[in-house]
């Protein structure tokens, strides 16, 4: 899907009538901002710690031990990493000082130990310039109408690394081996008991106080404690999935979508499925006057998460005529309200990311134009910005013109934490990130006889759909090629869920939006998809509110000019592939497909397949198991475990058995580990052939190749 903006005819006018005045103010905002720029970058080369702040560590999870990671040449400098590790995008999970001090449950150990950072398989650090607190890569300090807050960066899930015999090595733009989920829920138990252990709250709030940063006094700390409690409890409710996600994947799309959800229904539509849910024995969970009473005081137009936590104590609540709601009953109305995230997928590798035409899995994402700011602050949404979306007077908004609300009697005001100047940075800083290059000398020799058989076995078997190219290549451009999911085999979950998840649209019912196919209007109960890329429109029209007027108009006026024209993609091209196109009876057919990309770097990405069902390169060749195959060939692990970084060489992955990480098993859907048989012979190459199955020879040949990309 497109992030087009249509310009109206309205807003041509206003531009027309005043060129001259519009002009000039152009000039002195794009001054202003080309100062603050040239500081920024200056600022951005201060941290320059010879280990990009990466440390050693004995006994970890699983047993590891490593010494300090060392790095691969991808083209970034030390200042390079860390900027990128520690460059706030706008994300705002929990309070600053709340997050430094707070303990795990039944213990006094802190959630940012490095014991725990290790656990979660994040990656812990020391201390640097740009990261005083010694924060794990990719959680950062983010500030925002003048609190502080800790929150995520793109690094925390795209940096990654490999241990071999004690020796680590860090991947920048790696997918990441993190369990967020068990640390969300891990969090949100800490803060639990926090409010409930009166040691533990005195040791907590003591600590807060102390930091004479946000709060004045104990019952300020403790009133937020409560709030931001009920934040992340309603974030893991809702996101609750029958499939396990555990290490190194998350259905990052289906929490965007449920968040999006969380803000953009209005009271009616929310009165409306709280009153026509129904229980197992198909009467009504709630009358209209109990849902009335719960949703009394709330916003009309859009709701917010902030009352959505209210609205959810209140279900639960047996006090003042509220509900009392049990757990399965509110699971039923959280079925009618949300969709279920069940369709995780593995981290994406960053590498050659702006030099695609099409990212995500299945290409929902088309790079060119504004599309990358686009997809950038759908993702901050997802990972906790700061939304203070509120409902606004009829007035001109340059938002509600791109997002087709100008007929409306209220318009969405998209005011947030995410931060448009540096998604748009941190955009352009990844068009200079290359891929790692096999390490001979620490994962050993390639076996260059063997890669050249392998190589002819790749041009015959993988170049039709995954081309070889230059990875430092300035001009380089990387074709996605789609192969409908029916085509490829893989499993289908996360590419169906992006086109079939519905939600309530709001006030952007009866809005228009642009497809490839022509334009379509918004229903009550839309697609998540049309509705996210409506809310995208607005946040990204929508100037940071943290900075003073002139300066916020500067930044977006330059920050909107720089991503579109600084973007390698230059503008939109038809898919390529063997995929089912779009139609005006099924505009997001195309969707509905997996994407295939160079694979420079796959050896450093395992596990493998979209959702991170195979656990090594030389599984991925064989066939998966099917009813009626012999029992003793040679098959896809059925199941394995996830979590170890200690690396495989020969089968190109990471250890998966012997070790009390993940079980991972490959019986539903969402964990299939099916199709893209091409080695074994089951699946049909993009062109409709379909080869003979290599022997055990040719696997090995070619594994041996794919060390060479």
């Amino acid at each position: 899907m497109n992030l087009i903006f249509n310009i109206p005819k309205r807003l041509l006018q206003i531009i027309a009538d005043h060129k001259k005045l519009i002009f000039f103010l152009f000039v002195g905002f794009i001054l202003l901002s080309l100062t603050t720029l040239i500081i920024g970058k200056t600022v951005q080369n201060w941290d320059d710690d010879p280990d990009r702040g990466a440390i050693a560590h004995k006994n970890g999870e699983f047993g590891e031990s490593y010494s300090t990671p060392v790095y691969l040449d991808q083209g970034w400098s030390e200042s390079d990493s860390l900027w990128f590790y520690n460059i706030t995008q706008g994300s705002g999970l929990i309070p600053y000082d709340f997050y430094l001090n707070l303990e795990h449950i039944d213990s006094n150990e802190l959630m940012r130990s490095t014991a725990s950072i290790d656990k979660y398989r994040y990656l812990p650090q020391k201390p640097t310039f740009s990261n005083p607190d010694g924060l794990a890569v990719g959680f950062a300090k983010e500030s925002y109408q003048g609190k502080d807050y800790m929150g995520y960066t793109c690094a925390a899930c795209h940096t990654s690394q490999v241990n071999y015999k004690g020796q680590a090595i860090r991947i920048d733009g790696g997918p990441s081996m993190a369990n967020m989920v068990g640390y969300l829920h891990a969090m949100e138990k800490g803060l639990k008991q926090t409010i409930s252990d009166k040691d533990k709250n005195k040791r907590f709030v003591d600590a807060v106080l102390a930091l004479n940063n946000d709060y004045d006094n104990a019952e300020e700390v403790n009133a937020d404690l409560k709030k931001w409690t009920g934040t992340i409890g309603l974030y893991n409710s809702i996101n609750h999935s029958h499939i396990k996600y555990g290490y190194a994947r998350l259905d990052a799309f289906g929490r965007i979508y449920n968040r999006v959800l969380q803000y953009v229904p209005n009271k009616e539509q929310v009165h409306d499925i709280l009153t026509q849910t129904t229980s197992a024995t198909g009467t009504y969970i709630l009358s209209s006057a109990e849902a009335d009473l719960v949703l009394e005081g709330i916003n009309e137009t859009i709701i917010g998460n902030t009352q959505f936590v209210t609205i959810i104590e209140r279900l639960f609540s047996k006090e003042a005529g509220y509900p009392g709601l049990s757990q399965r009953e509110f699971l039923l109305i959280r079925n009618s309200l949300f969709n279920e995230p069940s369709a995780p997928v593995s981290y994406p590798f960053l590498w050659d990311i702006a030099q695609s035409d099409y990212v995500q899995w299945n290409g929902i994402a088309d790079n060119s134009g504004l599309g990358p700011l686009g997809r950038n602050a759908g993702e901050v949404i997802g990972v906790f910005g700061i939304l203070d979306w509120t409902a606004q007077e009829p007035g001109f908004s340059l938002s509600s013109i791109l997002t087709n609300q100008n007929h409306k009697k209220k318009k969405v005001d998209f005011k947030s934490s995410i931060d448009l100047t540096n998604l748009e940075r941190i955009e352009n800083h990844l068009a200079s990130l290359e891929s790692p290059v096999w390490p001979q000398d620490i994962l050993g020799s390639i076996d260059h006889d063997k890669a050249q058989s392998g190589r002819k076995i790749y041009g015959q078997y993988c170049q039709g759909c995954h081309e070889l190219i230059d990875r430092s290549d300035a001009d380089r451009i990387v074709i996605s090629k789609f192969s409908a999911v029916e085509n490829v085999g893989t499993d289908p979950a996360m590419a169906v869920h992006s086109v079939t998840y519905k939600g309530k649209s709001g006030n952007f019912k009866h809005t228009y939006q642009s497809t490839d196919v022509g334009d379509v209007i918004l229903e009550e109960e839309a697609p998540v998809a049309q509705i996210l890329t409506s809310v995208t429109k607005g946040v990204v029209t929508t100037p940071d509110a943290d900075k003073w007027f002139a300066r916020r108009w500067a930044d977006w006026i330059y920050t909107v000019g720089m991503a579109s024209f600084s973007n390698p993609i230059e503008k939109s091209s038809v898919k390529a592939g063997n995929y089912n196109p779009d139609t005006t009876a099924s505009p997001y057919s195309s969707l509905v497909s997996y994407k295939a990309r160079s694979l420079n770097g796959i050896w450093a990405t395992a596990p493998y397949l979209h959702n991170g069902s195979v656990p090594t390169i030389y599984d991925l060749l064989l066939p998966t198991k099917k009813a009626g195959d012999p029992a003793k060939g040679k098959y896809r692990p059925e199941s394995f475990v996830v979590g170890s970084r200690e690396f495989n060489p020969e089968k190109i992955g990471f250890v998966s058995s012997g070790y009390s990480g993940s079980p991972f098993t490959t019986h539903r859907e969402g964990d299939f580990n099916t199709g893209h048989e091409y080695a074994a012979g089951n699946t049909a190459q993009i062109n409709g052939e379909t080869l003979p199955g290599l022997n055990e020879k040719q696997r090995w040949e070619l594994v041996e190749f794919l060390k060479t990309l």
